[in-house]
């Protein structure tokens, strides 16, 4: 019995009035221990609830992967990984029905690094029993906008591969809850292509999600490829809300929502109300959802630190909600969920295309982030093909694990992937964070690249060993090769010595191109492996390129560049597949035969109105006045077009009283166009010469640009240098460049999906809503990848030059430097080398994509078909590729074809993978696929945008040679 005083007054001059209530508390009994029943299991006739306990842990944004995961740095946010699984693998340890998931295996793995083997027998029964389930399995939840595709393949096989060799599991759940927009690629590559089951995020456009609420249509069928059609399907479930539970059921140990209070010892006991809670919930939710299952994402960013506080309520909820009876509330995961979703046999929508640009409220369109932290973005393009590269050469060497290898670079760009990384939301010391995980990354594969190149140059009579310098954009020998600062080529060759240059082509076809590389001097030959004099020309380096040069070499090595180059020095490369060529660079008593040095006038020195520029079918054609290009023409394919290029910006826009949203990192709102004249009367420069022609314009202090029109080629390159941009009047701006031709294209144009599919987009239209425009400029920004290259072709001929070029500028040649005494190394090395037969190369709709020798000695081959059905009239066709002349010098004796990750084998993947039904009569066109391999003829065959993956046993020898 108690006695609680439930009022208290003093009635002035009324007398003193006591109010007294007795209240009775279970009788005068104890409050006793409660077991809750956990066991929830799915209940048919009933709305099942799927608890699914998560922890959104981003891999870098406000602090950096490692300060997130140790707890470092909490003024900025408290955010502690380590605590979230150590108190997760506790919790669950505590009672066999509890279920949790996890996606990050950068974080994963470096707690994994840290445990005792006692508890790892542990977590891996947890997993062995589905408590502790690995979603997406990648070592991030990668951007799915701005990455190459072949990075978003090699950091999920890298975590893939983590969970395979530690626990023997493949994931079958894509989870991609937080990226801004979501990627056919995705859908098709990463998600079917994978063996994936089903895919699950939660960030779409608000219109979007309207429709998709009122119709129904949150889960669907993804076809995220027209080529691959059926065949890449993939159930597709949206969230309703964000991924977080619905409003009232997040209890992280600050959390505002009320718990369940059931010891009734205690004020404000609560059961009926929260279950009520609970159970009007699940109904809204199934209001919207098809089947009458339903899946609550239990967590958000950085939860479970407590994991208790989280579990606790769980239990509770599934005992009362259950004992309660009206809805099933259950622990579960998004493959138990997929298998319901699976078993109710039902018909879902068809998704085509993509989830591009995502925008949260009518303001808020996420395209700023397509070109936030440019030079992140470009550094990481750019070492992705550096790996490409180096693991071919490690293959060629054979992998040392106790030496040099390619490790380290492989896991800086898998982090650099993250959706907060790569598309440049992070806060500046965790975007300097990423960069300097991929210089020390680039630094140790470096030395493996240095040395395979050693290895394969070294002849049997050499006794010797070549020492390299490289310089691929970024390297040891040249690391600031892309702001002309180059030492190997600049130094000053006397004595008798020479420049030796080993050029590298990782594609699968013989490459002709044009190298440039900063001289410092004209007295100069070039020849090549057999002593033919090399047809070479000198170009004049522009001011705001010398001018970058001597303020980034100053700020990156701490002192000035001591040479003063005269000249880009540029001639013609032929490289074999897969292979290199060697070239040599000589000083002479004047500019040697075959060296041209360039023609230079500018444009008001014309007495022509129009200025030509192009040495062979691509002309272009300048206004001499104006200084600006007017038309395009190629004597080939009979093509010309009026055509203009202009800079202009766009003012960014702070927000208004009624809608706060400014333009950021994340977020595009431009406020007003503002066309960017050139403060004076533009002067063009015009360079010519025998190989290449170029045009030099300066708009303003901050804006050059240099177009670039090579002899051999039908297309125009574009350099272009913006910065610092003027901010002095406290205004925001994004640049952009327009080329405005005649061309009728009715609002329709194409972007890529991550440098593979090529989407169909259409101003101010979305093909699944009626698209109500707020934000005209914002909201038909998309993204694409690469340079800016500029060509027309006639319909239906363009590309074969998109996909060939797209190829070759993803992965640009290698440049390897060393020195010689007279020729020696020209008689004492091999000069010129391919892994492929002499008379073999791919096909050119084929491109070898990954070439890797494994830790466990077995070698992961990717291929892939280049091209979409009906693209091209030659080359959307059936590929082959011989694996006994892409190997030639190794004997095969098993290839295994495997899925995407290589974690397990395709047949396997095949056999497991759900069926899904798709309303409608459903897409019946033949879907075209290579067939099996024979295993004597070893042909692989490649249908249009099919990539194939293989695990390769050789045979233990090692021999190339010439």
């Amino acid at each position: 019995m108690a006695m609680l005083l439930s009022g208290f007054g003093l009635g002035l001059g009324l007398g003193l009035v006591v109010v007294v209530v007795l209240l009775s508390l279970n009788n005068g009994a104890d409050s006793e221990y409660i077991e809750y029943n956990t066991a929830g299991r799915i209940v048919p006739g009933k709305i099942n609830v799927h608890l699914v306990p998560h922890s959104h842990d981003d891999v870098g944004w406000l602090k950096t992967v490692d300060q997130y995961y140790v707890g470092a740095n909490n003024s900025i946010r408290g955010a502690c990984v380590q605590n979230v699984l150590d108190s997760v693998i506790s919790a669950l340890l505590e009672d066999k029905n509890r279920h949790f998931i996890y996606v990050e295996i950068a974080f994963f793995q470096r707690w994994w690094r840290q445990q005792s083997n006692t508890l790892k027998i542990k977590v891996k029964e947890l997993v062995d029993s589905g408590q502790l389930e690995f979603i997406n399995g990648g070592m991030c939840m990668h951007d799915e906008a701005t990455p190459h595709y072949i990075d978003l393949i090699d950091q999920t096989t890298l975590g893939h591969h983590f969970i395979k060799n530690e626990f023997g599991h493949t994931p079958r759940v894509g989870w991609q809850i937080d990226p801004f927009g979501h990627s056919a690629v995705q859908a098709y590559l990463l998600g079917a292509e994978l063996g994936f089951d089903s895919l699950f995020f939660s960030r779409i456009d608000y219109q979007d999600r309207a429709k998709r609420l009122q119709d129904k249509t949150l889960d669907v069928v993804w076809q995220g490829s027209k080529s691959l059609a059926s065949s890449s399907q993939i159930f597709t479930g949206i969230s309703p809300r964000h991924y977080d539970p619905p409003d009232g059921f997040t209890f992280e140990i600050n959390d505002v929502s009320p718990p369940i209070q059931d010891d009734i010892l205690l004020f404000d006991y609560n059961v009926q109300e929260r279950v009520n809670d609970f159970v009007a919930a699940a109904f809204a939710q199934a209001n919207v959802t098809r089947t009458n299952h339903i899946m609550w994402m239990m967590g958000t960013d950085f939860r479970y630190q407590y994991a208790n506080s989280w579990f606790r309520q769980i239990d509770k909820f599934i005992h009362y909600v259950n004992q309660d009876g009206r809805v099933n509330a259950l622990y579960s995961t998004p493959s138990l969920y997929t298998d319901a979703k699976h078993a109710a046999d039902e018909k879902w929508p068809l998704k085509t295309d993509d989830f591009f640009p995502y925008a949260d409220h009518p303001n808020a369109y996420w395209t700023g982030y397509f070109t936030s932290r440019p030079g992140l973005k470009g550094y990481v393009r750019v070492l992705s093909a550096y790996y490409l590269t180096a693991r071919q050469l490690e293959f060629f060497k054979g992998r040392i694990d106790s030496g040099p290898n390619t490790d380290a670079l492989a896991d800086a760009l898998a982090i650099a992937q993250h959706h907060d990384a790569v598309s440049g939301t992070e806060r500046q010391h965790v975007a300097a964070d990423y960069a300097l995980r991929l210089s020390l990354g680039y630094k140790k594969a470096e030395k493996l690249v240095a040395s395979s190149l050693a290895y394969l140059t070294k002849s049997g009579s050499s006794s010797g060993v070549a020492n390299f310098q490289q310089a691929s954009l970024l390297t040891n020998g040249c690391p600031l090769l892309n702001i002309s600062y180059c030492p190997p080529s600049e130094a000053v060759l006397s004595g008798g010595k020479s420049l030796v240059v080993v050029v590298y082509n990782s594609l699968g076809w013989k490459r002709q191109e044009v190298i440039r590389i900063p001289v410092s001097t004209d007295r100069i030959t070039v020849q090549d492996s057999s002593g033919k004099n090399v047809e070479a020309q000198l170009l004049p380096i522009s001011n705001a390129t010398l001018n970058i040069r001597n303020y980034y070499v100053t700020a990156y090595l701490g002192k000035s560049p001591r040479e003063t180059i005269k000249y880009w020095l540029a001639f013609s490369v032929s490289v074999p597949p897969i292979g290199f060529s060697t070239y040599t660079i000589s000083t002479a008593r004047q500019t040697g035969p075959g060296i041209a040095i360039s023609s230079v006038y500018t444009s008001e020195e014309s007495i022509d109105n129009t200025i030509e520029v192009g040495q062979g079918n691509l002309k272009l054609i300048y206004s001499a006045r104006e200084g600006k290009l007017t038309h395009y023409a190629n004597s080939r394919n009979l093509v010309t077009a009026s055509t203009e290029q202009s800079y202009s910006y766009y003012s960014g826009n702070d927000g208004t009283d009624k809608d706060p949203q400014a333009s950021g990192a994340y977020v595009f709102r431009p406020n007003k166009t503002f066309p960017i004249k050139s403060e004076s009367q533009v002067s063009l420069t015009v360079v010519r010469g025998p190989i290449l022609d170029e045009v030099h314009q300066q708009l303003n202090s901050w804006i050059s640009q240099i177009t670039r029109v090579f002899k051999g080629k039908e297309h125009a390159e574009v350099e272009f240098t913006i910065g610092p941009i003027p901010v002095d009047d406290s205004t925001g701006k994004e640049i952009t460049t327009q080329i405005t031709t005649a061309l009728k294209s009715n609002g329709t144009f194409f972007t890529d999906s991550n440098g593979r599919d090529f989407i169909k987009r259409i101003r101010d239209f979305r093909t699944d809503w009626d698209l109500q425009v707020n934000q005209p400029v914002a909201g038909n920004y998309y993204p694409i990848q690469g340079k800016f290259y500029l060509r027309i072709d006639p319909l239906g001929e363009g590309a074969k030059w998109r996909r060939t070029t797209g190829q070759e500028i993803y992965s640009p040649l290698l440049l390897a430097f060393t020195e010689q005494d007279g020729n020696e190394y020209i008689n004492s090395y091999v000069s010129t080398f391919s892994g492929v037969d002499p008379s073999y190369a791919l096909p050119n709709n084929t491109a070898l994509i990954t070439l890797q020798e494994l830790a466990n000695g077995k070698v992961l081959l990717r291929l892939a078909h280049l091209y979409e059905i009906g693209e091209d009239r030659d080359y959307s066709t059936l590929a082959s590729v011989e694996l006994k002349k892409l190997f030639r010098t190794k004997k095969i004796n098993k290839v295994t074809e495997t899925n995407l990750s290589a974690n397990q084998e395709r047949g396997e993947m095949e056999k497991k993978r759900l069926v899904w039904k798709v309303e409608g009569p459903g897409d019946e066109s033949k879907v075209v696929r290579g067939g099996p391999i024979d295993p004597e003829k070893l042909v692989v065959e490649l249908g249009p945008m099919e990539i194939r993956t293989f695990l390769i046993d050789f045979a233990n020898i090692r021999v190339f040679g010439s």
